[in-house]
């Protein structure tokens, strides 16, 4: 019998659940490491794929950088440098320590403890960016080192995982003195510089173990951002970021408080004028790059070629700062132009200083010049503010050239000076500024030393920035009476001798005679003196004599000598024109050609370079002067040299550079001076017998100097403030008595006219007859000749 009503069985216990928490821990630890293991998956991939891309970096172990072209004078001295980098290239045991330190701190401090990627410095600046909500780096060196051979600087994943990859396999390959010394040489710190040794030069103008602690600290502080902490531009933020620098050198223990604090303390005297250690030698430098280029290609300007020339760093200086004495004194007795220009000064007095500093910034910087602008003006006192905010009272002397045109009631509004007018001042300081204007003249000067032709200064304008015209190597122009001593050599010859009598008288030649208009040349004061000797009439520079000997001698026979002094036949014409500098010269030319009357009678060739090397120190080239004493060489008698001499040494003496003796206390002065027709052109060409140089000035569109701008007034006094400096300490020389020549009535005399033939005379009975004139030789005269003094 079954019952009726039955129970169900029990169901079995139910298993506890785990606690909600621990459910989310597990299922947290799952998520992570599944994507741990799919990261590791997408590196595995990433890697499988992408490093076998990565460039070769095989270059960064034989390190080749850009080496820039450097010009140095004879006593090592910088004189230009050409290339895109400027770059010292420094091992990195030669690097100061400290330096070391110092961009580490602020860098990468724990560089040589990473391998490449500072893991706990990207963690830093991962919190550091979700609490900032802004970026912040956490690139490592050798990241640096990647980024700058190798990557742009894109901000992409992409590019971020090769920089990421690249420095691990820098690291695998080289040492980390190797990565740091790439680094400290290839970054870019500004003014053109990469690596430290060229940004200390660029910043201080000294070499990098001449640093001190503070100015190291100012150069480690650059890598972040070059033109924002620049010392020179934004001094203050240039500051702060040195003073970081120092913070975190001490942080690390790597200096003292006490050595923070003395950095913190100390100025930082910085190159802030990246030409105020300049001796002026653009012309220079631009002539070397040509010739260097010529050799090497564009290789000249990447190899690290080193070009040592034959400048003389002292007299190179010397020779730029007669050159401006010269032109500014001329310029300052010129009348005034007016400002280069007018501005609007702010109302606000505080914003002067920004208004001139732009308006200033406008104009290319002239050499030996202060742009200013007038603040106020009146008949007796100027007040101008200087570029670098300076104010300066002009009364007097300082206004002697702006006086009669730039401040009387009746001076033209282009000309008066008024608050606003851009002006320039010359001279060396308060109490000696006098406002002037830029010079429209021109003006070069060349030295040699003509025993060997070595090229010591050369100056080939007043400011290279400005005018790159070389005038002492491409400006051909009349040299005036400056050539007539390759005449009177050429007349030596010819039986003519100090004691020949010659009639200065005048001379006129007819329409009839010349086939054209009348010519009738002067001499430069419009004074005749009569019969007198070679030896007067050669210091006194008298032109009538100078026609006779030519006309006594011919024309062609002084043409073709003068080639013996290295002058182009074609650009000197064979009339009477020639004996009063009718041709065409360089400076450069006349440094060579007056080299033979004080080497004693050789034509050596000039040089400017003399050796090459490249980075490592290796001579490429060595040159090999020509020297005088090499008798093939020789292009004039040791008498004739000896006898020009004598009568170039009686024109320093008393004739119309007497003031060369008088001024330089010494007698082994010997010289000429040039003035062409409508003073166009003004030359004073001299020597010592170890040095030669030549002086010019003149407009580069020809036109009046002046009426008393003559060789004497103009280009005299800048020979003799070049030699003032050139021949200190220089003792006095003499040029001893050589064969051939005999002593006649107190002068020298070539021993086979010693019988009394050289005693003779010139156009004393009868007038010069007129000369045959071609169609050639009136076209000399009349569109050629210059009288000159």
């Amino acid at each position: 019998m079954s019952s009726s009503s039955a129970s169900s069985s029990p169901s079995p216990a139910s298993k506890p659940r785990s606690p909600w928490w621990l459910r989310a821990l597990i299922g947290l630890l799952v998520s992570l490491a599944g994507l741990c293991v799919a990261a590791l998956l997408v590196v595995g991939l990433v890697l499988v794929f992408s490093w076998p891309r990565l460039p070769d970096i095989s270059e960064l172990q034989d390190y080749q950088p850009q080496l820039p072209l450097r010009v140095y004078s004879a006593d090592n001295v910088m004189l230009g440098e050409f290339g895109e980098e400027r770059r010292v290239f420094t091992p990195i045991g030669q690097i100061p320590v400290l330096m070391k330190k110092a961009v580490l701190a602020t860098e990468d401090d724990r560089f040589y403890e990473h391998g490449g990627i500072d893991w706990p410095g990207v963690a830093r600046a991962l919190v550091a960016n979700l609490e900032r909500s802004r970026s912040q780096g956490a690139s490592t060196i050798t990241m640096q080192v990647a980024r700058n051979f190798y990557l742009s600087r894109e901000k992409t994943f992409t590019r971020k995982l090769f920089e990421v990859l690249l420095a691990l396999k820098i690291e695998q390959q080289m040492s980390k003195d190797q990565i740091l010394q790439l680094y400290m040489n290839q970054i870019f710190l500004g003014r053109k510089a990469y690596g430290f040794a060229a940004a200390s030069q660029a910043y201080f103008a000294k070499p990098l173990d001449q640093l001190s602690l503070a100015q190291m600290a100012m150069l480690a502080g650059l890598p972040k951002a070059p033109s924002a902490y620049n010392p020179v531009s934004n001094p203050q933020r240039a500051r702060q970021r040195q003073l970081h620098v120092l913070a975190r050198m001490q942080q690390l223990g790597w200096i003292s408080a006490a050595q923070a604090q003395q950095a913190r303390d100390e100025p930082l005297a910085l190159r802030t004028n990246q030409t105020d250690r300049d001796i002026h030698a653009g012309y220079i430098s631009e002539a070397v790059r040509q010739m260097v280029f010529d050799r090497y290609q564009e290789a000249a300007y990447t190899r690290g070629l080193n070009v040592y020339t034959t400048i003389r760093a002292r007299d190179q200086l010397a020779a730029w700062r007669a050159v401006q004495s010269g032109v500014l004194s001329y310029e300052l007795r010129q009348p005034y132009r007016g400002p280069d220009a007018f501005i609007d000064l702010p109302a606000a007095v505080e914003a002067i200083p920004g208004a001139i500093e732009q308006a200033c910034a406008d104009r290319t910087p002239a050499d030996g010049l202060q742009c200013s602008v007038v603040l106020s003006a009146s008949p007796s006192l100027v007040k101008v503010m200087t570029e670098a905010g300076q104010i300066v009272n002009l009364s007097g002397a300082g206004l002697r050239q702006v006086r009669a045109l730039g401040l009387s009631d009746k001076a033209q509004p282009a000309t008066k000076l008024r608050a606003g007018a851009v002006v320039w001042l010359a001279g060396d300081g308060p109490g000696q500024w006098v406002i002037t204007q830029l010079p429209q003249v021109q003006s070069a000067f060349v030295s040699m030393n003509p025993n060997n032709g070595a090229i010591v200064a050369m100056v080939g304008g007043l400011d290279f920035a400005r005018n790159k015209f070389n005038h002492a190597t491409q400006a051909w122009r009349q040299p005036g009476s400056s050539f007539k001593p390759f005449i009177y050599s050429a007349a030596l010859e010819k039986g003519i001798t100090p004691l020949t009598v010659v009639n200065d008288a005048p001379l006129f030649f007819s329409a009839a005679q010349t086939g054209g208009e009348s010519w009738e040349p002067k001499n430069y004061d419009g004074k005749y003196e009569g019969p007198m000797s070679l030896r007067r009439a050669v210091a006194q520079s008298k032109n009538m004599v100078a026609i006779r000997v030519l006309q006594d001698i011919g024309p062609k026979f002084a043409q073709t000598w003068s080639t013996r002094f290295g002058f182009d036949a074609s650009r000197q014409p064979p009339y009477l024109t020639l004996a009063l500098g009718a041709g065409t010269v360089t400076p450069l030319q006349m440094a060579r050609a007056y080299s033979v009357f004080a080497n004693g009678g050789y034509l050596i060739k000039p040089h400017l370079i003399s050796r090459i090397t490249d980075a490592q120190g290796q001579v490429l080239f060595q040159d090999k002067p020509q020297l005088a004493g090499h008798e093939q060489l020789r292009v004039i008698s040791p008498r004739n040299a000896y006898v020009m001499d004598s009568l170039l040494q009686e024109v320093t003496r008393s004739g119309t550079a007497a003031r060369a003796q008088a001024t330089l206390k010494r007698p082994d002065l010997y010289g000429k001076t040039g003035t062409t027709n409508d003073f166009l052109d003004a030359w004073f060409c001299g020597f010592q017998p170890n040095l030669v140089g030549i002086a010019w000035v003149g407009y580069d569109t020809p036109k009046k100097l002046g009426n008393k701008e003559t060789g004497g007034a103009l280009a005299l006094p800048i020979w003799i403030q070049y030699m003032q400096t050139a021949l200190r300490d220089v003792p006095v020389a003499s040029y001893e008595q050589p064969a051939g020549i005999v002593v006649e009535n107190g002068e020298p005399v070539f021993s086979n006219f010693a019988d009394g033939s050289g005693v003779r005379s010139l156009g004393l009975n009868d007038p010069l007859p007129a000369p045959e004139v071609t169609p050639q030789e009136r076209d000399s005269i009349l569109n050629l000749f210059k009288g000159a003094n």
